[in-house]
């Protein structure tokens, strides 16, 4: 009776600890599984960032480095305009399908290996897939209005992987640099692009291949405004044409007379200036003539007025002439 009491009042002490390992064991579980996307969890982000608690009415949400493995609950955000998912664990984009509105997705630093699921963003304007495992440009062909594509440090390497980007003819600016690209045939699908007007290759083999690399993608991309690190100016587009016609003294006859034309076209601005500041100088002389008559003039009226009356001893005052009885009364007293 005695040991019963004990035990019932002093439970094993083996146990216990057992049993509390198993506790702090869940606990440790659930805190070392990444977060979930849910109406809850956007609803705080969006209270921390002083924005809307009525998802609708938030055009822009902030969902970068939160540790998010998949795409969800977003259904509600129908406002949206501006995506920020970077720098999460994402593998696959998708349910995405009622942000109808959105112009801007941000989607670098991820682990998403294809693009997918963006067919219902007709109005997506700007993709940034950088810094991913994407190996294929793919499935850009409902995308009636994107014009910028960031994707660099990914692993495109060939003509065919970059296929896709004739599927997307709204597109102006394309951004592959750093991938594994080298090979030339890429140089036909950029050529093929009616409005690309910025590209950039750098940090890819591809520009070692190409024979005088960026004078053949000027010539071939007629519309190109802006290669690699800095601009396509209309003097070097026009000799690139010219060595690519003629060669090097094809080339050099045209850098000479660009140059003659910018020497000519400053010379007659300094001329121009010149004109200026000698009409300037007239009509400066002319006024002091003018000016010099007028003065001339006025002295001339002020000899001829009539004298001033005198005044009394009082100024402002003028004396006036008085009669012979007010002389009498004066002389009497």
């Amino acid at each position: 009776l005695f040991r019963s009491a004990f035990q019932s009042r002093n439970p094993n002490p083996f146990a216990m600890p057992i049993a509390m390992s198993r506790r702090q064991q869940q606990q440790q579980d659930k805190q070392n599984q990444p977060p979930r996307m849910t109406k809850e969890s956007l609803k705080r982000i969006c209270k921390e960032m002083d924005q809307y608690s009525t998802p609708e009415l938030n055009d822009i949400l902030y969902l970068h480095y939160k540790g998010f493995t998949k795409i969800e609950a977003l259904d509600e955000y129908t406002g949206l305009k501006c995506l920020w998912l970077e720098g999460n664990g994402l593998t696959v984009i998708e349910n995405l399908d009622a942000l109808v509105n959105l112009r801007c997705l941000y989607l670098q630093k991820n682990f998403i290996r294809k693009i997918e699921n963006l067919d219902h963003l007709v109005q997506l304007d700007t993709l940034n897939i950088s810094n991913n495992s994407v190996t294929r440009i793919e499935n850009l062909g409902g995308l009636p209005v994107l014009s910028t594509l960031t994707a660099t440090h990914n692993k495109l390497q060939t003509g065919d992987d970059l296929r896709g980007l004739l599927d997307c003819p709204s597109l102006r600016v394309v951004d592959v640099s750093h991938n594994r690209i080298d090979d030339p045939a890429c140089l036909e699908v950029f050529a093929a692009m009616p409005n690309l007007r910025v590209l950039n290759l750098m940090g890819n083999e591809v520009i070692r291949h190409i024979a005088n690399y960026r004078k053949t993608m000027i010539v071939r991309c007629k519309e190109l405004t802006y290669l690699d690190d800095r601009p396509v100016q209309p003097k070097e587009r026009a000799c690139a044409v010219a060595f690519m016609e003629g060669g090097r003294d094809a080339e050099r006859m045209e850098r000479d007379r660009w140059n003659q034309e910018e020497r000519d076209r400053q010379r007659r601005a300094v001329d121009y200036l010149g004109a200026l500041q000698a009409a300037a100088r007239v009509r400066r002389g002319q006024a002091d003539d003018g000016a010099e008559s007028d003065s001339g003039i006025s002295e001339g009226h002020q000899e001829e007025q009539p004298p001033a009356p005198e005044r009394g001893d009082q100024p402002g005052i003028v004396e006036l002439p008085q009669d012979d009885n007010e002389q009498q009364q004066q002389q009497q007293q």
